[in-house]
Order: C-alpha cells, then structure tokens, then sequence
C-alpha cells in the first residue's frame, strides 16, 4: 500500500434521496453542493456568496434565522457601486435601496430553506477574517477597499466554537430535525502564506473538533482535509494552480461521502444515475442518424423509470426536444 487511507465515521443517520441539503462557506462548499445537486438531490449552494471565515457564515445564517438585516454601518460605496461587508460581491447595486432589497430577499429565502431542510453542511475555508477597524466588526469582504480600513486578525478556535453554539441553538429551534455536518477546506491560501495556512487550518480543526465533541451525535465532522492533505498527498491530485484538487481528488472525496454519509437507496440511486447522465450529456457526431435518435429514446426510457424517485421531467423534455 502506497497511501494512508483516512477513516471516516458515519454519522447515526445517513443521508437519502429525499433530503434537502444547504451548503454555506467555501469554493469547496459549492464543489461538494454541485455534486449532490447533479445526482439530483434538493440543495441550496452558497445562497450569500462564498464565505471563507466562519464568524462570516455563522452570522448570515443567524442573521437568515432572525431575519435580522445589516446595520447601516456595513454599507459602503466603491466606484458608485453599492456594496455590504457582511456579503459577496455578488451583492452589488447603484443604489442602497437596490442592495438592501437584493439582501433581505435572500435572507428570507434561506431562512424559508432552512426551515424544512435536513442537512446544513458548512465548510470553514479560513480562520483568518479582516476586521473593519471604524465598526471593529469580522467582514466577510473587503470589496478592494484600501488595506488601511482593516485589520487581519487571527480567530481563537474558542471564538469559533461559541459564535457556532449561538447559530446552533438558533438552528434548532427553527428546525428541530436538521442535522449538521462541519468541514475544513482542503485548499490552501497562499495569501496567508503557506506556514500561516497551517495556523489556520490548525485553529480550524481545533474548532471544529471541540464543536464535535460538544454536540456528540448531532454534529458531523467530514475529514476533507485530511483526505486531500494526507491520503492523496501526492500534486498529481490538485489543478495547475496547485491548491484547488484535481477533478480526481474531487470524483475520490465525493466517493467517500456518497460511501459512508448516504443510505443504500441513495448509493444504489447514484451507481443508477451516473451513466443516464453521461449519456444525456453526450454529443452526438451525426445528431439525425438512426443510431443516435435511438440513443435518445433509451435514455428517455431509462429516464422515465426514475421518474417515480426524482422529477426528471426536465431532463425528458430536453431529450424529447432532440427527436426528429
């Protein structure tokens, strides 16, 4: 054996078909999020923006939960666009008005999704937040405002554990059956400087690992980390950037979750899905000729066998469409 395989512990209920699951925090959030929204599983990705720092994304979710919205002091103008500290810059309009309306829509939507769904999975990507020093507040974006506004600040895994204990609480009164799983991003930040990444990270996992501890059963820690880190600890497993993984580490780390976080059903589902959806996917040489029409009606047949599990009356249509 030429690797380290990392054990990874199965939560006490697993997830299935039929769950709906919000995704929040990092790039490696969406990753992940994608992949359950492709084998056609209820998701909710990143509806803020990416986060990276978790005092960011545990106040949006509070902020979602409470229906609280930003203070005025987050508001700020840069090259006469609107923008929030506490958001994305995919958050942006000419006027405040603008901006407050586009925020309070997706605070209300979240809080909406968050109410029903069964799985809130979060991932941390850094411990390292820039605090606006006029509010002395965590900001989730700079938005290329001048260096001199901010200062960088390391958070206390403590820190951490406490502002998630108040999301925590919150989340389960909104939702008493929601489920919780916490993980670290595998992608290093360079800007921190690689020894500063490791602080980081460091600081992450203590966190994550005394909210586990604290909330046994109930909280989840998924070790993508350490799978990438340790287990694949070779470059071949990250892009040309050589910090985000690879489209293999990423088909490795989503085998694990679909491998000890889904039911049987779900599993059985997805080993079902995938050569459906790489057939709808495929692109014909000759879309006319006999073979290929079909290749189409195949698959519409397979897809109508699922239609009983999943709604794949999208994916009917647009196969239907291509029928001559």
């Amino acid at each position: 054996m030429f690797r380290t395989p990392i054990k990874v512990t199965s939560p006490n209920k697993y997830i299935s078909l039929n769950d709906s699951l919000f995704f929040v925090g990092s790039c490696f959030a969406k990753a992940v999020g994608e992949r359950f929204r492709q084998n056609k599983f209820d998701t909710c990705i990143n509806p803020f923006g990416t986060l990276y720092n978790p005092i960011s994304v545990f106040s949006l979710l509070l902020n979602a939960i409470n229906q609280s919205v930003p203070d005025d002091d987050t508001y700020l103008i840069n090259q006469e666009v609107h923008f929030n500290y506490q958001f994305h810059s995919d958050f942006s309009s000419e006027t405040k008005e603008g901006l407050q309306a586009q925020i309070k829509k997706t605070l209300k939507s979240t809080r909406n999704y968050l109410k029903h769904c069964n799985w809130v999975v979060i991932t941390l990507g850094s411990a390292f937040g820039y605090e606006c020093k006029e509010t002395e507040r965590i900001v989730a974006n700079c938005h290329k405002m001048p260096a001199q506004l901010f200062r960088r600040r390391l958070l206390s895994p403590n820190g951490i554990t406490e502002q998630f204990e108040q999301l925590y609480n919150a989340l389960k009164v909104l939702n008493p059956k929601i489920n919780c799983i916490l993980t670290v991003s595998p992608v290093r930040h360079l800007r921190d400087t690689l020894v500063q990444n490791s602080v980081s990270k460091s600081a992450l996992r203590l966190a994550t690992h005394s909210i586990q501890e604290r909330y046994p059963g109930d909280v989840h820690y998924f070790p993508s980390y350490e799978i990438l880190i340790d287990e694949l600890r070779d470059y071949r497993f990250y892009q040309s950037d050589m910090l985000h993984p690879s489209e293999v580490a990423e088909d490795y780390i989503w085998q694990k979750v679909t491998e000890y976080y889904l039911d049987s059903d779900a599993q059985q589902f997805i080993k079902t899905w995938n050569p459906i959806y790489k057939a709808m996917h495929h692109r014909a040489f000759r879309p006319s000729s006999e073979a290929h029409q079909k290749f189409l009606q195949n698959t519409i047949n397979r897809l109508k066998q699922l239609n009983k599990q999943v709604d794949v009356g999208t994916e009917i249509h647009e196969l239907e469409q291509q029928l001559l």
